[in-house]
């Protein structure tokens, strides 16, 4: 049950702003070593209250107790993981060319390096209470960049959001931070007027296309528009080849129930369409793996709502069959939900794609079956963009695949090879975006390393003086970063040299 939230207030949000504006240069002048405490201590006191925590996390959004301890787990890891991406240094991109006259034209000393852009707004996600919430990636990514944070709490659980706030702004005092590091507001309201305060200058969102695309209009119509980095959903399409069929196709077939299934199918990497050659002969494997897959609670009466009415217009088409579904029975509580599986030809995919290539959130999905390689081609040249696209191929298959990786990897952020979307590794290579619809911008990651570089912007220095250089672009490199210096990348000074 869903704790009732209380909300932010206008004079509440204009005293936050002011705090996060105040805080803004003292973390922009951070050396890495601060930051990464500050990461470290976050991380740790999250650990700390997990048995605290996750039981808040279960009541108000249904998900089990052993996923939200993993959960936990992951959300501590990556924090960790950019506290030493901070420490490694290369985030800053520190670029130095030192002054040459014998060029033509001359060459003047110019260095550049990233900044922190200042404070930014984060939009918590409902299917992930704590990886893509108050202290997920975007609130991790964003202070290891050196920006104040306000997080924006999820009405899903507006209970746990404000427990883990308390955890988060206890470290911060602890630590020595200034208070407008970090806040935390509820209410439609609140996230609308942070997101139009003139003091923020970006924004994180991960969650529906209407309620993305909602806030990132208001970003666009400030006086001075903002970056507004939105996950929007995402379709996913997985590929079977015939030959991956007849090698593995009961494992495949297992493989895709698990997919599609779990946590509800509340995931935005979730298989959502599931191509395979006419004939595939999996459908007996399907319809035993659904039927025996269990009723489960949605996140929020209003996914549940969605969900219905989805699952209703897809099964309802005309062009589509009931393939498979569980032999559950799911309790009369407003929220759970058993899977379904709907097949249909490529004609008819293609003929609605608007609607059924959108992403319905919950447990559903569509096998779009087709009898040609070039029906497969024209299907994934028509596929809108998407977090994900995998292929299952065969040990020995043909040269037309190559072709197909190609196309698929031109429409989507991540491409997987004989494996499963659902599953987001927290690392340095990791990419979690993808073109549009699914992203308002396919340049960024949400999800790894390189998900700071969304909250800094590049500034050249020409002629500054060394002693009003920013640490990382002075001669000494106090900060101990690597460097490009003259064209030349420069590993960061061993500590002690």
């Amino acid at each position: 049950m869903t704790t009732q939230a209380t909300v932010t207030t206008d004079a509440e949000i204009d005293a936050l702003i002011g705090l996060a504006r105040a805080a803004e240069p003292v973390l922009a002048a951070s050396d890495p070593a601060r930051r990464a405490r500050l990461l470290e201590g976050l991380a740790d006191a999250l650990d700390a209250a997990r048995d605290d925590l996750v039981p808040l996390a279960a009541a108000e959004t249904g998900l089990s107790r052993n996923r939200l301890v993993g959960e936990v787990a992951r959300t501590s890891g990556q924090l960790r993981m950019f506290a030493r991406v901070v420490l490694e240094g290369s985030m800053f991109e520190a670029v130095l060319d030192d002054a040459d006259d014998s060029v033509a034209p001359p060459r003047p000393d110019v260095r550049r390096m990233l900044r922190p852009l200042g404070p930014v707004v984060v939009f918590a996600a409902s299917n992930f209470p704590f990886a893509f919430s108050v202290l997920g990636g975007d609130t991790a990514s964003a202070l290891a960049a050196g920006c104040p944070v306000v997080v924006k709490a999820h009405p899903g659980h507006p209970g746990l959001s404000a427990a883990t706030a308390a955890v988060a702004t206890a470290v911060v005092r602890e630590q020595g931070w200034p208070a407008g590091t970090f806040a935390v507001v509820q209410g439609t309201d609140a996230g609308v007027r942070v997101l139009s305060a003139p003091e923020v200058k970006a924004a994180g969102f991960t969650g529906s296309v209407a309620g993305g695309r909602a806030l990132e209009q208001v970003a666009q119509g400030r006086p001075e528009p903002i970056p507004f980095y939105g996950e929007l959903g995402s379709t996913n399409p997985v590929v079977v080849t015939p030959a991956a069929v007849a090698e593995r196709g009961p494992e495949i077939a297992a493989g895709f129930v698990g997919s599609f299934t779990l946590g509800a199918g509340q995931f935005c990497t979730k298989p959502g369409v599931l191509l395979l050659p006419v004939g595939h002969g999996l459908e007996a494997e399907i319809e035993n793996a659904v039927s025996a897959a269990p009723a489960a609670p949605l996140l929020t009466p209003s996914i549940f709502a969605a969900f219905g009415a989805g699952l209703a217009t897809r099964s309802e088409h005309a062009g589509t069959r009931l393939l498979a579904t569980s032999a559950a029975t799911a309790p009369d509580d407003g929220r759970s939900v058993t899977p379904t599986v709907l097949a249909l030809s490529v004609s008819t995919f293609l003929a609605d794609l608007e609607l059924l290539g959108e992403e319905c959130f919950g447990p559903v999905s569509l096998v779009v079956e087709y009898d040609s390689v070039d029906e497969l081609r024209q299907v994934v040249d028509a596929l809108p963009g998407s977090l994900v696209a995998s292929v299952h191929l065969a040990t020995e298959d043909a040269d037309w695949v190559g072709a197909l990786l190609e196309d698929l990897a031109a429409r989507t952020g991540r491409l997987v090879v004989n494996g499963w979307p659902t599953g987001v590794a927290v690392t340095w290579a990791m990419q979690h975006g993808g073109p549009h619809p699914v992203t308002t911008s396919s340049l960024h990651t949400s999800v790894g390393a390189t998900a700071q570089r969304r909250w800094l912007r590049p500034v050249a220095y020409q002629g500054v003086p060394e002693q009003h250089l920013p640490p990382a672009l002075q001669s000494a490199n106090p900060w101990r970063v690597p460097r490009r210096v003259n064209g030349v990348l420069t590993p960061a000074p061993v500590t002690g040299s």
